[in-house]
């Protein structure tokens, strides 16, 4: 039987993952696990340099404005939960390919369960997730639990 002492929870901040939250931070208690819990920016924006005349400058701006907004965001979610209080979270905001992290954040924390939303947000966010979810899944090495 799965004992997990280390659970990620990767978040897009939709009530989706509010629900994977839930769950993991239902089973953290039951078991005494810590949790982290992930939001990535995805890295589309480096790709349109040269398509909108981006510089790298500005680039690192926007970046730099949409992680601390992306902070507030996730700090906003683990606030929603007050037994967040009584457990080990911890959160970061990484800007990468969401599924790439997402794996490589599994390993190099030694996660032993990884709690996602098989939805996300609307329109072509959710696709998108839905790409992650089925990423993750495949090249995780740990148990995954979905959530919807």
């Amino acid at each position: 039987m799965l004992i997990p002492t280390r659970i990620l929870v990767p978040t897009d901040f939709s009530q989706y993952s509010d629900t994977a939250l839930l769950y993991a931070l239902d089973i953290a208690q039951e078991y005494k696990a810590q949790v982290y819990i992930l939001h990535v920016v995805a890295d589309r924006i480096g790709h349109t340099i040269d398509d909108y005349g981006l510089t790298p400058r500005s680039i690192k701006q926007m970046e730099a404005k949409m992680i601390k907004g992306a902070r507030n965001k996730l700090q906003k979610q683990i606030d929603k939960f007050p037994q967040t209080n009584t457990l080990e979270v911890f959160s970061e905001v990484v800007i990468g390919n969401p599924s790439e992290i997402i794996l490589n954040t599994q390993k190099d924390k030694k996660i032993d369960l990884i709690v996602i939303s098989s939805l996300g947000k609307t329109g072509l966010a959710q696709y998108f997730l839905g790409s992650v979810v089925r990423n993750v899944l495949k090249g995780s090495t740990c148990s995954v639990l979905l959530t919807k």
